[in-house]
């Protein structure tokens, strides 16, 4: 592959982008920004082969629960970005993923403030992956850590069919 204007593995894709240097003309076999992550503010600020980190401006007047905090379900779609955009990175044209399981523990609440979260694999399976997240404050406390499993798709897997009779 040439070194600009062209269709380029996601890790390089997202490395150019993260460093200001991705051209309107680069593309990738995924779509980045993702919807999702445009709709919620989320900015992909470190990438590396198997891990991301993703950062948020969380506030509870936008993105609270009815304690007044930041919801809970925000921090596992800020993981979920993180581990998806991590595992985004091993995967090849023609594959695709989905996430398998999610568990979070809540560490600390939050009404208001930068988040970083840290996604990194654990255990890089042909099929299934595990990753680990931890979401942390501006101060480096951390906020919460989330295990997630990830599943590679492949053949008709990709768009939704086996190629199987139903």
């Amino acid at each position: 592959m040439t070194r600009t204007g062209t269709h380029l593995p996601v890790l390089e894709y997202l490395q150019r982008a993260v460093a200001g240097r991705l051209m309107p003309e680069d593309a990738t076999h995924m779509q980045y920004p993702t919807a999702i992550s445009q709709l919620l503010g989320f900015s992909i600020v470190a990438v590396d082969e198997g891990t991301a980190t993703i950062a948020f401006d969380a506030d509870a007047a936008r993105h609270g629960n009815q304690q007044g905090t930041v919801h809970g379900g925000m921090l596992c779609e800020l993981a979920d970005a993180a581990i998806g955009t991590a595992h985004s990175t091993l995967i090849a044209e023609g594959e695709s993923f989905a996430s398998i399981d999610l568990k979070a523990t809540f560490l600390r609440p939050l009404w208001r403030g930068r988040l970083l979260a840290h996604a990194r694999i654990e255990h890089r399976g042909r099929t299934v992956s595990h990753y680990r997240c931890d979401i942390l404050r501006e101060d480096g406390k951390p906020v919460a850590n989330i295990a997630s499993a990830v599943m590679t798709l492949r053949g008709g897997q990709v768009h939704g069919h086996s190629g199987r009779a139903r």
